[in-house]
């Protein structure tokens, strides 16, 4: 027991309120206006506004653009109010190198495009709408995520 806990040293409740806010939010999303709250979305209707190519200008993006834009920056708002008003005002940084970040980040923008949907969205909206290919991609991340984690202690033990 005293191992499980050593993973969170900050402690787990807040994991667990974040969890219950996240589904929440988008569950209420749903409920009241049928709208999906993926995230990935988000990024492919906002360059709507500006690009003209084809796929940026589908009625899917273009239709949801001010609505998703707004879902992300009350995301961002709430972020700041967060900090604002429950954390000790200390910067939160880390030591990873930005070209890594920014690597990292191609990776997953690239993925979320290919698996149509980020990890978070098959498994907060995905699941909740009970989208069968939403619990196969769960199923796929999570085990692809167990075989490197596992992998990776391996070679650096």
């Amino acid at each position: 027991m005293n191992e499980t806990l050593s993973l969170f040293p900050l402690g787990w409740q807040h994991y667990l309120l974040g969890g219950v806010f996240i589904g929440a939010g988008v569950a209420l999303l749903f409920v009241y206006t049928g709208l999906v709250g993926g995230m990935s979305t988000v990024f492919s209707s906002t360059w709507s506004f500006v690009l003209r190519q084809p796929f940026f200008q589908q009625p899917r993006l273009t239709e949801s653009r001010v609505w998703r834009l707004v879902y992300a920056l009350g995301l961002v708002l709430g972020a700041g109010v967060w900090w604002l008003l429950l954390s000790d005002g200390t910067p939160l940084t880390t030591e990873v190198p930005v070209a890594l970040l920014l690597v990292g980040g191609f990776l997953v923008g690239y993925g979320a495009r290919l698996g149509n949907g980020c990890t978070s969205g098959h498994g907060i909206c995905g699941l909740g709408s009970l989208s069968w290919p939403s619990l196969l991609a769960v199923l796929t991340f999570m085990a692809t995520a167990f075989i490197t984690a596992n992998l990776v202690a391996w070679w650096l033990a």
